[in-house]
């Protein structure tokens, strides 16, 4: 049997920090671009087995702004906004994943 390197599974991780500084790793499952900006589907990753299977499971939307050449992620305060792109997100992905509806 021989092995296929172009079928291997290569993950897109980013590692964001809050304000306090505290790091975290997501998997990059998805991005949308509208013509105002840049979205992105985030999904926590853990090194501890434990923490895993106690998260909820849910996406972490951002919003990816650009200032000097240098991109950073922001929270979507708009509800709307919000709503509109996370729907976006739910349909993009539920043929890959299972998705409970709220």
């Amino acid at each position: 049997m021989s092995e296929n390197k172009d079928m291997e599974y290569n993950p897109d991780i980013i590692t964001l920090a809050d304000d306090e500084g505290k790091e975290y790793t997501f998997e990059v499952l998805d991005a949308i671009e509208t013509d105002d900006a840049r979205y992105l589907a985030l999904l926590p990753q853990y090194s501890d087995p434990e923490k895993m299977l106690e998260d909820s499971g849910e996406l972490v939307i951002v919003k990816v702004g650009e200032e000097n050449g240098e991109e950073f992620f922001t929270e979507i305060e708009d509800d709307d906004e919000y709503e509109t792109i996370a729907d976006a997100f739910t349909d993009r992905l539920e043929n890959f994943f299972e998705i409970e509806d709220k």
